[in-house]
């Protein structure tokens, strides 16, 4: 009787689930719709959390990495992987390769879906490619050959394995991508404003910044010798500045920066804040970084001044009234304690809480128009194009500093002056140089890697070097590949390695050398 009733039982329970089953079957598209949600992707949605992430990502490199290579912090301390005398371990090379490329799909994704259909935007994806070509340039200038034009084709087109694109096959797809955003966003087609976190959907600053994004790319590969780029990077500065300069607007002004600004409101929460108070004001300033704003009196730590709430706009922390910083590269065993360093939120100065960098907007630098001024400083005293190279170095010093400080209004001659930097056309093409770059590594601050970019292809600034340097005391040209990307990607792996020179921080990329 028991078996009778169990068997019975499964049998109701089998018919039941057939029958539900089918109602279920009844309507289903109907009944699982949300008539208040679309189901559809545009866009739009995809553009602050890809942006985002992606500047997330270059600020978490500038602060660990950047920083550290070229001397604005010192993470004193005796032990081994010690970045500021170029100890650097290998697990350190992962984070750019794996933030940064999941990023690129979503953006491949905003151009996808922008591209033909009821969606259809070019401006959509003229944004997309340039943030692409920004991203890109970034992975290429860190570890040199990489996955390009078979990257991220893992569920399109079934390749796991990518080949490495060599640099300048990258490079010049790269140029490529910009010209063509640049002719897709003069058409001018309105975008949501709401979703664009950098320039509210003003599509006129989105193409000064992607043609000034050319510019630092041009400027980038400008030493090569090799005649195709040569020939191409002459011809397209050329154009840009001077003979179809109206069909290549560039940024003009510190509003045409390009600045993903962190409001403190989800998700604009800017990632240092996830980082502890006590972490953030670890590492101290390095003696080069302060030491250079100290001696020139520079109203950007000028507390009197412009300071806000009795504290320096650059939220830098005295030492017994003084700015003092740590010199870079020290070896162990020396005994460097802490000096001034940055301040964490958490910090009081006479019961006022202090302006930190942990929360700055400003942190979000993607570009800025002072180092564009910069760049055509050096454009000009190469001769790529015929301008004052001295105006722009005057101009740039002086965005650099209203950058931060926009109600600056005294003479930029006098700072000059005052703390000896001025421009003399008397002077070397080397201290012309080496002018323009020590205040472009200002200009530079907080921005990605660029000031260790920058470094590697010019050596300027001149940095001092400690007696506990690495690498024989050669700043590292690159990050290995990493570990992973081994046995991932062996046999192109290996290629990209024959091709490019041994998988270590020594070896030159593409644009160093000759």
């Amino acid at each position: 009787m028991k078996s009778t009733i169990k068997f019975f039982g499964l049998g109701c329970l089998f018919l039941s689930l057939i029958v539900l089953t089918q109602s279920c079957d009844k309507n289903f598209q109907e009944i699982n719709t949300d008539p208040n949600n679309s189901t559809k992707v545009y866009p739009y949605q995809l553009m602050q959390a890809a942006f985002r992430d992606a500047v997330a990502s270059n600020m978490s490199r500038n602060r660990s990495l950047n920083n550290e290579l070229m001397q604005v912090t010192v993470n004193i301390g005796d032990g081994e992987y010690r970045i500021f005398r170029y100890d650097i371990r290998n697990n350190v090379a992962d984070g750019p390769w794996n933030s940064l490329y999941p990023e690129l799909n979503n953006i491949n994704e905003i151009y996808k879906l922008s591209d033909g259909g009821m969606n259809d935007n070019a401006s959509y994806r003229g944004i997309a490619l340039i943030m692409k070509t920004w991203i890109y340039s970034i992975l290429t200038d860190t570890y040199g050959d990489i996955p390009y034009s078979e990257a991220l084709k893992g569920l399109s087109d079934g390749i796991i394995e990518p080949k490495f694109d060599t640099q300048k096959e990258i490079y010049m797809d790269l140029f490529r991508q910009l010209d063509t955003a640049n002719t897709l966003l003069a058409k001018n087609t309105a975008i949501k404003g709401e979703y664009d976190p950098i320039y509210a959907g003003n599509i006129s600053k989105w193409r000064k910044f992607g043609n000034s994004l050319f510019l630092r790319l041009l400027l980038r590969v400008s030493g090569k010798q090799d005649a195709e780029v040569a020939s191409f990077v002459k011809a397209k500065i050329s154009e840009i500045l001077v003979n179809n300069a109206s069909t290549y607007p560039i940024m003009t002004s510190n509003d045409d920066s390009a600045v993903l600004k962190w409001t403190g409101t989800i998700p604009f929460v800017s990632p240092f804040m996830d980082v502890r108070a006590q972490d953030f004001r670890t590492p101290s300033l390095g003696s080069f970084f302060i030491d250079n704003l100290v001696a020139w009196n520079d109203p950007r730590i000028n507390i009197p001044t412009y300071g806000s709430n009795g504290v320096n706009r650059l939220g830098v922390a005295p030492v017994s009234g003084n700015f003092v910083g740590v010199p870079s590269g020290y070896a162990p065993g020396e005994g460097w304690e802490k000096q001034s360093y940055f301040y964490s939120y958490d910090q009081t100065v006479n019961s006022i809480a202090v302006r930190t960098m942990m929360n700055e907007p400003l942190t979000g630098m993607i570009m800025n128009c002072a180092e564009l001024q910069f760049i055509k400083a050096e454009l000009a005293l190469k001769g790529f194009y015929d301008d004052k190279p001295g105006d722009l170095y005057k101009d740039g010093v002086m965005k650099g500093i209203t950058t931060w400080l926009p109600t600056y209004t005294e003479s930029i001659e006098d700072y000059l002056n005052n703390g000896d930097i001025n421009w003399d056309d008397s002077d070397s093409f080397e201290k012309k140089m080496e002018m323009i770059h020590l205040q472009k590594y200002y200009a530079l601050l907080f921005v990605d890697c660029q000031q260790w970019f920058e470094f590697r292809r010019t050596g300027y600034p001149k940095l001092p070097k400690g007696t506990g340097l690495k690498n024989n005391g050669e700043m590292p040209a690159r990050l290995n590949y990493p570990i992973y990307v081994q046995s991932a990607n062996p046999t192109n792996y290996k290629l990209a390695v024959q091709s490019q020179g041994g998988d270590v921080i020594s070896t030159k990329v593409w644009w160093q050398k000759p």
